[in-house]
Order: structure tokens, then sequence, then C-alpha cells
């Protein structure tokens, strides 16, 4: 398996770099094993201890955790981001249209605002329920993982954690939806929005639609952190990150 940058995984797993460098082990003066690059030969996952190669991994997926709960759980961490803004839902995208026509783009606003405001207060509370998965991981878990590809340990979480996020996020944003009047906005905009032909304006659960796109939101931020750890040795900022995964 080819690669074009020294990915976190595959240094774990033992298959070839595209720079074709290998971990090989060296000894420090205390005579304990650490993980050094060599040159010209596949990667020995033998080098690396158990110990090695799951506390690297943990390390980068906990960093990957850390940066994403802190991005997306401050103010603007869903609203200013166009990979994850929660906006106004697709079956609604006529009736917003009808509203912005008719002078009410402020009000429209408004809702969005309100919605993403209740995910990025939700956020914080994913981090405790990533890192006892992390907790659990094995180092069989490990090898799946890089087996996988940039974003495996994200779909790790996503198998392990998805169901105890949504239980963590829900009340949260009822409780933000209800601070910030998302539903009060939501039924105020559906009174005000012009009739629609032959028929009603179509419903949205939209409690249902802010919680799923806030756990959809973290997914696809912890997604976007991994790969940047996989493939970029500056963000491979620690000593263990730089033993086990770097190229230096």
């Amino acid at each position: 398996m080819k690669m074009t940058s020294v990915g976190v995984g595959l240094l774990i797993a033992g298959m070839w770099c595209g720079n074709g460098s290998s971990v090989s082990a060296s000894e420090r003066a205390d005579g304990s094993s650490v993980a050094v690059l060599s040159a010209e030969s596949p990667v020995d996952v033998a080098s690396l201890t158990s110990a090695q190669a799951s506390g690297g991994l943990k390390e980068a997926l906990s960093r990957g955790v850390t940066t994403a709960v802190a991005e997306t759980g401050k103010p603007g961490g869903f609203e200013n981001n166009p990979l994850i803004k929660i906006a106004m839902p697709d079956k609604l995208k006529t009736v917003e249209k009808g509203l912005r026509a008719v002078g009410m783009g402020a009000q429209v606003d408004g809702f969005e605002h309100s919605m993403n405001a209740a995910a990025e207060q939700a956020a914080p509370a994913a981090k405790s329920i990533f890192m006892d998965a992390l907790k659990a991981m094995t180092f069989e878990d490990a090898k799946s993982i890089v087996a996988g590809g940039n974003t495996a340990g994200t779909e790790y979480f996503k198998r392990t954690t998805s169901g105890k996020v949504s239980d963590a996020f829900r009340p949260i944003i009822e409780k933000a939806m209800a601070n910030t009047g998302v539903s009060e906005k939501y039924q105020s905009l559906m009174g005000s929005a012009p009739k629609m032909p032959f028929g009603k304006s179509p419903s949205v659960d939209i409690n249902g639609y802010v919680l799923q796109k806030s756990v959809d939101g973290m997914f696809t931020m912890m997604g976007q952190e991994e790969t940047k750890i996989r493939t970029n040795p500056a963000a491979q900022m620690s000593p263990l990150l730089k033993t086990v995964f770097g190229k230096f």
C-alpha cells in the first residue's frame, strides 16, 4: 500500500510509505526501545511495541478530539464554518425562498443563528464520551483503524459513540433551543410563510433536525482533524507523535 506522506496509522500497521522510509527500533540511554525511521525497507510492525503503537495513535486521536470540540464548542463554531453550519432544512428551502422574497430574511437568519447556537452549546459534552472510547481501544482496534484510511478513527468513534453522543446532546440542545426560542422562531416563520400552492407547507421535527446536524458536524470536524494529523508532519506536535509517526 502506497501513501504520499507518512500517515499516522500506516506507521503502526507496518505498511509501505510513499517515500520508501520505514520504522525501525533504536535504544535510549536507559535501554528502552524507540521507533525511528530508516530508509528503503517496509515498515516492520514488530519494531513498535504495543504501548508505542497504541499510545501514539491514542494521542493523535485525542488531539483531534480536543481540537474538534474546542472549535465547535465556541460562539460561531458551527455558524461560521461552511462545512457544518446548520442551515434551513432542505424540505423548507422553498419556504425560505418565499420568506426572503417578502422581506423576512433577517428572521430566517435569526432562526438559523439560534439553531447553530444550540449546537455550539452542546459540543463540549462530547469530549468525555470520546475519551472513554479511546480508553477502551485495544491494539487490535488500532490495527483495524489503520487499514481504514485517513478518517478511520472517526469512523470508529461513530460506531462506538454515536448513540451516546446523541443522548448527551439531546437535553443540552433542547434546553438551548428553549433558551434561544428556536421552536417559537420556527412556528413564527412558518405562520408568516407565503401560502404554498397545491398544499400545505412541509413540516419538520426541528429538535431532531438540530440534534442530528450537531452530531454530524462534530464527526465532520473530527474527520478533518484526524486527516490533518495523519498527513501533515507539522500537526505531529508532541515528542511521542514525532517518534512514532513523524518523518524527523
